[in-house]
């Protein structure tokens, strides 16, 4: 990541000459760097003294038309709680990666660990395909609903990082159950250990789900400067723009990079201790990760005088239902088109400003309000409009962790856990994102090819489709080279050992690396864009509501279960890269006008 130093300005101009160290201008900012004085007929116009942009030039509209922008150091702050979400991830991941074969498969044969050795297939509880596709759709399900509760717990009463740290005690219980499930006494008992599963699986997305609401808004968070600026770099003293929407992609990128790197070393361990420990088997592919979460809590409580930690603030959910309800008065009505005309004639947002609402007319609630929480409002409700297309996009991100792992034991695997190509997706990930960092973006940004938000995440919704179009083709494949045609997942020969396709299990690759693209430009983006939509005492809430999307695609995905067993699963492709290429179109038609006010946005704010 590049660094430069700057130092920041007097606020009086006659002083404009003088340079300032940072922190006297910034207090709290513990990043060690420090602008560089830009010349004082650039310097005219300072943003007003609020304790984060003290002394900081504000961009003239040449300076918007002909600077070139760049992001701004990130804190130190951020990495530490990066690391808490790595090794949250790694516990996850970890423990996730080799569920599907736990669930599907049974204990092989002299196994009571559930290792598959050389040439057996892992597994553990038999209960097959169509179940380990049901239970880790419900896993997602509950995972995405409960961040709503965390969100509320983090907005009324504990604030996001104490929330956080009860979330790591939960999850930390959920995982200790998990081990049990297959401990030898419990392992070759199924019903017993699918027991001790679905708890382990409750507490852990009770614990993962007040963790994820709040951990990417904190992080996020850690850097406090909201408004562009302009600075003088060193060296070739260019002068450029620094741009905190910029920082906070920046920042989301690098998180989501170190996501992946908690769930890359997690599943590839988890993959081998699974299939090679001739004695161990699954309860060290539990147990491992549960060691590894353990840094959690010792992170957070080394660092916990280091954050920016924000109070709770009181929950804005019953308000915003206020607010809501207030402006709908008098739109509702029984025909239809009459409703649907009320609610879209355009005025719904004047009806609710406080400022054109007489003090007597004010309801209790509204005491304390101003036109620029509604306004926040407004965009934040824009946030969630992006959100409501994503169920779409997630069905398919859903596939690698169920039936792509299903359809790598159809195909020859040489001696590979055919858990094993999931790090792909990871791995994929911490190359490519730094690519599209430093060259990518930059290069578009210099050719003047504005890819924004809107744009991003419709690239990733085509790249999605077309990852499921592979997936589907390779399927058909199976299906004509498998011995038993197309009953491929329960092929065996006579001492009960997978009969599979000729194909090499590497065929797989490319959909793990399309869906790992997809990623960058959908995913890491409308976790970008909920954080800088949304008002800052709903950043939580924001978050739920789009973790809430996942669940949403879970609910859905239960209803193509059905697609998930032989001879369906070419179907089951084709339907997940249809529902995306829909997604992306639709999503395209009805949102890119949201692109247009975010220039419009962004051009007010400096």
């Amino acid at each position: 990541m590049p660094r430069y130093e700057y130092q920041a300005l007097s606020n009086d101009t006659d002083e404009a000459e003088e340079r300032l160290p940072l922190k006297s201008a910034i207090e709290g900012d513990e990043s060690s760097e420090a602008y560089e004085l830009v010349d004082s007929e650039a310097s005219s116009a300072f943003h007003a003294k609020d304790g984060i942009h003290d002394g900081l030039v504000r961009p003239t509209a040449e300076d918007e038309a002909t600077l070139r922008r760049i992001s701004d150091v990130v804190p130190w702050s951020t990495y530490l709680i990066a690391i808490v979400e790595l090794a949250e991830r790694f516990s996850v991941y970890g423990s996730g990666a080799v569920l599907t074969n736990f669930i599907q498969h049974p204990l092989p044969p002299g196994s009571i660990t559930g290792a598959g050795l050389e040439k057996g297939q892992s597994g553990a509880l038999g209960k097959g395909q169509r179940m380990s596709t049901a239970i880790m759709t419900f896993t997602m399900f509950w995972v995405s609903l409960t961040p709503m509760l965390g969100a509320y717990i983090a907005d009324v009463h504990l604030g996001r990082f104490k929330t956080i740290c009860y979330a790591v005690g939960i999850a930390l219980i959920g995982h200790i159950i998990l081990i049990f499930a297959a401990v030898p006494g419990i392992i070759d008992h199924a019903d017993l250990g699918l027991t001790f599963l679905l708890v382990s699986q409750v507490v852990i997305g009770l614990g993962t789900g007040l963790f994820k609401a709040n951990i990417s808004p904190l992080v996020a968070e850690q850097y406090k400067k909201t408004k562009s600026f302009v600075i003088r770099l060193p060296g070739d003293g260019e002068r450029v723009i620094v741009d905190p929407k910029l920082t906070v992609s920046r920042i989301y990128m690098y998180f989501y990079l170190v996501i992946n790197i908690g769930a890359l070393l997690g599943q590839f361990s988890m993959t081998y201790t699974e299939k090679r420990a001739q004695y161990l088997g699954y309860w060290p592919a539990f147990a491992l990760p549960t060691a590894v979460f353990l840094l959690c809590p010792l992170i957070l409580f080394l660092g916990r005088n280091r954050y920016v930690r924000s109070p709770p603030s009181g929950s804005v959910l019953f308000t915003f239902i206020r607010l809501m309800r207030f402006g709908s008065r008098r739109r509702w009505s029984l025909n239809p088109f009459r409703m649907y005309a009320n609610f879209t004639r355009g005025d719904f947002w004047e009806t609710v400003t406080p400022s054109r609402i007489p003090p007597a007319k004010q309801a209790r609630w509204m005491k304390g309000l101003d036109d620029t929480w509604v306004t926040e409002v407004r965009r934040g409700l824009g946030a969630c409009a992006v959100f409501a297309w994503f169920p779409l996009y997630w069905l398919t991100m859903s596939q690698m962790s169920t039936n792509l792992i299903s359809q790598a034991a159809t195909l020859r695997t040489d001696g590979l856990p055919n858990d094993l190509l999931t790090n792909i997706d990871p791995l994929t990930l911490v190359l490519v994102i730094p690519l599209c960092d430093l060259y990518l973006y930059p290069l578009l940004q210099r050719r003047g090819i504005k890819f924004l938000p809107i744009r991003r995440i419709t690239v990733g919704f085509f790249i999605a489709c077309s990852a499921m179009i592979w997936c589907a083709v390779l399927q058909y494949n199976i299906y004509r080279t498998n011995p038993c045609g197309t009953a491929a997942s329960t092929c065996v020969d006579g001492q009960s050992l997978p009969l599979v396709s000729p194909m090499s299990v590497w065929l797989q690759a490319p959909s793990y690396l399309l869906i790992a693209v997809s990623e960058i430009f959908a995913s890491i983006t409308v976790m970008e864009y909920s954080f800088t939509k949304a008002p800052v005492n709903m950043r939580s809430l924001v978050m739920a509501l789009l973790m809430g999307t996942s669940a949403v695609s879970a609910v859905l995905g239960e209803g193509f279960i059905w697609l998930s067993a032989d001879p369906f699963l070419v179907w089951n492709y084709l339907v997940m890269a249809g529902l995306a290429g829909a997604g992306g179109i639709g999503f395209w038609v009805l949102m890119r006008g949201l692109d247009e006010e975010e220039l419009d946005i962004s051009e007010t704010r400096t």
